[in-house]
């Protein structure tokens, strides 16, 4: 009989800057980045590979301006710590390859009318778990993974390198809020000359304890540092990278429902960034003005057509109103159409690197306009309710 099964368990999990699918993400993010500066109107749809000493720009780009594109390969590659070639990718000695083409001119016929980019359906979140609005368990292995990265960066881990993961089990209680971890994963790539018990004491004491909120571990949580007791080979030498394959990573962590569309690479028309972007907006902005515990937001879209084709709100059981209230603020509150997302959160602007690890959604330490909360006293007023904003005392008493 295994005693979890009676528990209320979920696991999520994150992983460092220096991860090779991260890094293509950043990379992509920072083509974006570049261009919008010059060219806020760009269509962009970069992808980028990483292996082995070599790093391939592939999409496509229509824009007027010109970016010197392997640089900013190269400066994001340093940036991110691969400065030496024994840490497995050096910045300064990897082969770059640029295979860019522009936009399909099918495509652009409906974009440039204000419609979608493409078809899909994009999935927002928001739950009472977190001060943040998140759910617990991919917010603290964010915590984590970011902890892990300052260390290195600081020197208090002197052996560590850029790769790395973490993964975090959190018990629930009754009520639905987190009550304690059940099992912590931390996995940091090493120099070759530390210990495996160095590298665990180290993490323990630079990492979980300074990255998990108190009161959460307890005498029973499993923690486990590099399980296989060595990570010296890691990046791109020891797996391909490849932008927009830690999709899950990048939003809920599992928690919430995910469409399918990645968000590096991609400019604001894409309505895989938009529309993901415009739901969680929605479903924070509900959240926080107290009219469900936990909400979740879907938008459908058709390409060329300006307005979305479907709006959904799912509130699990826990809305404070009836869901048709719901919804009926929804459509009163927000434009998702790609160009009203678009102007309502000023994303023709060059924002994308920085989220491109340690998660898009739930960033305390950065101002990212769809995590604001501009409606919640008028929501809340209009719905009859009082607003929810959950302080960390609150939610870990």
């Amino acid at each position: 009989m295994n005693p979890a099964r009676d528990r209320r368990l979920f696991t999520s999990e994150s992983v460092t800057e220096g991860h090779p699918d991260k890094m293509a993400d950043q990379i992509s993010d920072a083509v974006l980045d570049a261009i919008l500066a010059k060219d806020p109107l760009a269509r962009v749809a970069c992808e980028t590979a990483l292996t082995t000493g070599t790093a391939i720009l592939l999409g496509e780009i229509s824009t007027e301006c010109y970016v010197d594109l392997p640089k900013v390969v190269r400066s994001t590659i340093r940036s991110i710590g691969y400065t030496r070639a024994k840490y497995g990718f050096d910045w300064e000695t990897c082969g770059v390859m640029v295979c860019i083409d522009e936009q399909s001119p099918d495509i652009a016929l409906g974009v440039d009318h204000g419609g979608a980019g493409d078809q899909g359906m994009m999935f927002g979140y928001a739950c009472d778990e977190t001060p943040e609005l998140m759910p617990a368990p991919i917010q603290f292995a964010h915590q984590l993974a970011r902890q892990l990265a300052a260390a290195r960066r600081s020197g208090a881990l002197r052996w560590a390198r850029p790769d790395g993961k973490s993964q975090v089990t959190v018990e629930y209680d009754e009520s639905g809020m987190p009550r304690r971890l059940d099992t912590v994963l931390v996995s940091a790539q090493h120099s070759e000359e530390v210990s495996a018990e160095e590298v665990r004491q180290g993490v323990i004491a630079e990492v979980i304890t300074k990255a998990v909120p108190e009161g959460l571990l307890d005498d029973a949580t499993r923690i486990l540092v590099n399980p296989t007791g060595r990570f010296v080979v890691g990046g791109p030498q020891a797996d391909a990278g490849l932008t927009g394959r830690k999709i899950i990573v990048d939003t809920y962590g599992g928690a919430g429902r995910h469409g399918g569309g990645a968000f590096s690479g991609k400019d604001p028309t894409k309505v895989d960034r938009a529309g993901a972007y415009g739901a969680r907006f929605v479903a924070k902005n509900l959240v926080a003005a107290g009219l469900a515990r936990r909400l979740e937001v879907q938008l459908a879209y058709a390409i060329g057509v300006p307005h979305p084709v479907w709006v959904g709100v799912e509130t699990f059981g826990t809305e404070r109103v009836p869901r048709e209230h719901i919804t009926a603020l929804v459509d009163e509150y927000f434009d998702l159409s790609p160009a009203g997302i678009i102007k309502e959160l000023e994303l023709r602007r060059p924002i994308y690197r920085q989220v491109a690890a340690y998660g898009h959604f739930g960033r305390s330490d950065l101002d990212l306009p769809w995590e604001r909360t501009p409606y919640r006293d008028q929501l809340a007023n209009d719905a009859g309710v009082e607003p929810a904003s959950p302080s960390l005392e609150e939610v870990f008493p």
